[in-house]
């Protein structure tokens, strides 16, 4: 998860992972302009992304941890680890997403 958004005239991109990990990112700039293409890319994957519950997602990572953490503690058997999901071509994952919003509009 990541949050785009506009600050002191300029587009920022900060990495999410969960709420307890957000932090100020202070007074940055780009090293170059920003333009008009990327601030129309910005808007539509803002208008994509709407409706979003993030206190509705999990950190399934978070929670594996702590099981193995507290199996570990107990003594006990830790539990199995599920199967890994195949990775995802972000790439072909944003191109995808644009054109589909591109047809909607």
């Amino acid at each position: 998860m990541a949050l785009l958004r506009p600050r002191h005239g300029i587009l920022i991109l900060q990495t999410l992972l969960w709420e307890d990990e957000l932090r100020d990112p202070g007074d940055i700039a780009p090293s170059a302009p920003v333009t008009d293409r990327e601030l129309e890319l910005a808007e539509v994957l803002i208008r994509e992304l709407t409706g979003i519950e993030v206190r509705e997602l999990h950190d399934e990572y978070a929670h594996a941890l702590e099981q193995l953490v507290a199996a570990k503690a107990g003594g006990g058997t830790p539990p199995v680890p599920q199967e890994a999901s195949p990775a995802v071509d972000l790439m072909a994952a944003l191109e995808e997403s644009i054109q589909a919003a591109k047809r909607l509009h």
